[in-house]
């Protein structure tokens, strides 16, 4: 509809029932439009450019153009592929949204390289390698950042601890910006991190001339703080900081114990930020504080971890905050960028911010304000069973829209598809503690659902503001948290343990005895074959990832460790002097502090045939009208095979990657398992077309148009969820 909001398809929600805690999803066919007048705002003007992660600073990936639209899409075609040739062995994977200017195509690849390419013929223009002159190293990345005023053009990126600023013309660093072309982003931190983990994932975003830049960092005990910093574009120099672990004297510090900034980590914006430029504001999501799971050491509501936050953008003072998750034990990070939209309350239009959760939940403000738009209750919640924790007593849950993925979990739900697996699943159940909604970690073990990876994820959701409708999709699966006590301090005892033995203690729990990886952990089977000595022992000193840093582990046992995954016979010869492996006071490293639990290690909760331990659907793609928060619709997205040629109606895949939505009436994604891409009407949730690609899209799309003709392209990079990975960009056309 070029005007008027339409009403598609109301779906009625019920998010627990008295039998077993299963969403039911009643819909129905309601065709109807609403007038013109009724429209204060003009028809979006279309655009040609892609010039965020997001389509623009607010978010919405959301795009005008319609030239592909339901009439026609069935008719897509591949108009180009390209293939970057870097894709490290293992799983490796690419999780960036391309960005498109004046016809050009910037993007990463799996090896950390930023290329330019023709948006229309995917010919390579440009390429620069941050690792041609140190050593490489590999992690996420979610994109690149451009930025232009009078004839300058740049483009920001970042790799390992380097945030770098490039000529998008020549690809060639600027060298009037930091050292050279990059600054270190552990620079101007509040206080040194030694080797802790840091890196930035996703793009910052553009303010006037500022760039405003999250962190990832560490999720264990002694991670690095999650300052955000805003750069100077042109120098590089930090122009503010905001510190999300309060300083004394700040907003907040009273909600973590005293003096909890010099030690205290993570509460980190990962994910991306939203840009209000009228008003000047940033939106800013933070993570969870460290360690993940227990916080026995930072008691307290802990501002502002999980977070969002509003920042005046020109001096990164806060104007308001919400926190979603208090005292997290979850891992309930902000997981993806927030959306800006406009919304009808009460007969007046409302500029919001949207923010989708881990847990399944939209939560909705006044962007001003911060306001809630609808109500969101402060809800009771268990306590905690361990020894020095203590759980916040409640948390704010939205009574509206209702979650779009599962909170409940009953024996009724355990996944029946064969006898096996529900034996299994009914045995498991009965060792677990109690389930219930924010149920802290335990010893017993605890189910998480959604899971740890939400829920919602960094691929994030898409705004239509024809419609101010919210599209969004979500996995659906159950994972198991469990701790171990360690013991206030651990003895570092005078004879070290063999690599195998040091292997079973520190890594079997993520990466299986047999090293054949679970879940998020990659198979150590052959890792010598894709990682060199130097490069697994920057990942046991700096962590990757989930993978904290074992930094204190002892020299010998270091070397013994790389010498077992290597399948060595005997270590080599400890360098003389490499031990202790840092300084103590007393200069003598015989013990290392640690919390009263540990984590156990990521385990999604599977059956015997390896699928997800509840009954499906394990993955949906929903539309949510935010004027009355009503679904319009909610439909399963992506499809197990072997399990529909058994005659099992579409489960839904597991997802990881976003939608767009565009004014030809389509939403695009990838992000299932089935490797498949697809257009779906965005009025009733049909899939209209789809296709395969070389791996999956584990990625949110963008569309752009290059002299009269719109393009969609994806990244097909796998890797995750135990599929293949991939390498290629692939761009879809009309004939």
């Amino acid at each position: 509809m070029p005007c008027g909001r339409p009403i598609s398809i109301i779906g009625i929600v019920t998010p627990r029932s008295e039998l077993g805690g299963q969403i039911i999803l009643r819909s129905f066919l309601l065709i109807a439009a609403v007038a013109c007048a009724t429209r204060t705002e003009p028809t979006p003007i279309a655009t040609t450019d892609w010039k965020t992660t997001g389509g623009d600073p607010g978010n919405s990936r959301y795009s005008a153009l319609d030239q592909i639209n339901r009439g026609n899409v069935r008719s897509l075609r591949v108009a180009w592929t390209y293939h970057t040739g870097d894709a490290p062995g293992g799983n490796s994977q690419i999780q960036a949204t391309p960005i498109v200017v004046d016809g050009i195509l910037y993007t990463t690849t799996p090896a950390l390289a930023v290329i330019a390419l023709s948006a229309d013929s995917g010919r390579l223009i440009w390429r620069f390698d941050p690792f041609r002159n140190r050593e490489r190293e590999t992690h996420a990345n979610r994109g690149v950042v451009y930025w232009a005023a009078g004839s300058e053009r740049r483009i920001f990126f970042s790799a390992g601890r380097r945030l770098y600023a490039l000529d998008a013309t020549t690809g060639e660093p600027i060298r009037t910006f930091g050292d050279s072309g990059w600054v270190d982003l552990t620079a101007g931190l509040s206080r040194d991190i030694g080797n802790a983990y840091l890196v930035a994932t996703s793009p910052g975003a553009i303010f006037a001339d500022l760039l405003i830049q999250g962190t990832r960092v560490g999720e264990e005990e002694g991670s690095a703080p999650g300052d955000i910093r805003a750069y100077d574009v042109h120098t590089g120099k930090i122009r503010w900081t905001f510190h999300t672990i309060p300083h004394p004297g700040e907003f907040g510090y009273d909600t973590w114990p005293a003096d909890a900034w010099k030690t205290a980590g993570g509460a980190n914006s990962w994910p991306g930020m939203a840009v209000d430029v009228k008003r000047g504001i940033v939106y800013v999501p933070t993570g969870s504080a460290t360690p993940d799971f227990y916080g026995g050491d930072r008691i307290g509501q802990n501002l502002f971890a999980n977070t969002l936050l509003a920042l005046d953008a020109r001096t990164g003072k806060r104007i308001w905050h919400f926190q979603t998750v208090h005292h997290d034990l979850w891992d309930r990070d902000l997981p993806a960028a927030p959306n800006l939209l406009t919304v009808t309350r009460f007969g007046k239009r409302v500029d919001a911010v949207a923010h989708i959760s881990k847990s399944g939940f939209v939560f909705l403000f006044d962007r001003e304000t911060g306001s809630p738009l609808f109500r969101i209750d402060e809800q009771r919640v268990p306590p905690s069973d361990l020894a020095g924790e203590r759980a916040w007593p409640t948390q704010p849950i939205p009574a509206a829209p209702q979650p779009f993925a599962r909170q409940w979990m009953a024996p009724a739900n355990i996944n029946d598809l064969s006898p096996t697996s529900l034996t299994a699943g009914l045995e498991r159940w009965g060792k677990l503690r109690r389930y219930d909604r924010f149920a802290p970690p335990s010893v017993q073990g605890t189910v998480l659902l959604p899971g740890f990876d939400g829920g919602g994820e960094w691929g994030g959701a898409a705004i239509d503001p024809e419609t101010d409708m919210i599209y969004v999709n979500a996995s659906d699966v159950p994972w198991i948290l469990a701790m171990r006590p360690t013991g206030k301090i651990i003895p570092y005892s005078s004879a070290p343990r063999t690599g195998e033995a040091a292997y079973a203690a520190l890594c079997s729990s993520c990466h299986g005895m047999d090293r054949s990886g679970k879940d998020r952990n990659p198979s150590l089977a052959a890792v010598g074959r894709r990682l060199s000595d130097r490069q697994i022992r920057q990942i046991i000193d700096h962590g990757r990832g989930f993978m904290p840093s074992f930094i204190d582990l002892r020299e010998d046992e270091k070397q013994a460790v790389i010498a077992y995954l290597l399948g060595r016979q005997a270590p080599p010869k400890v360098v003389s002097g490499a031990h202790p492996p840092r300084s103590t006071p007393d200069s003598a490293f015989s013990q290392k502090r640690s919390s009263l639990y540990e984590f156990v290690g990521y385990e999604r909760w599977r059956d015997s045939a390896g699928y997800p331990a509840i009954k499906p659907p394990w993955g949906w793609l929903a539309a949510v009208q935010l004027d009355d928060a009503f679904y319009r619709w909610r439909v399963p997205l992506g499809e197990h095979e072997a399990l529909t040629a058994r005659g099992i109606p579409v489960t839904g895949t597991e997802q990881y990657g976003g939608p767009i939505v565009t004014a030809g009436g389509l939403v695009f994604i990838g992000a299932t398992m089935d490797e498949e891409f697809r257009a779906i009407d965005k009025v009733t949730g049909k899939v209209l077309w789809e296709t395969s690609l070389p791996a999956a899209g584990y990625a949110t799309p963008c569309t752009y148009s290059v002299r009269g003709k719109q393009y969609v392209v994806i990244a097909a990079g796998g890797g995750k969820l135990g599929t293949k990975s991939g390498d290629a960009y692939v761009a879809f056309a009309l004939p």
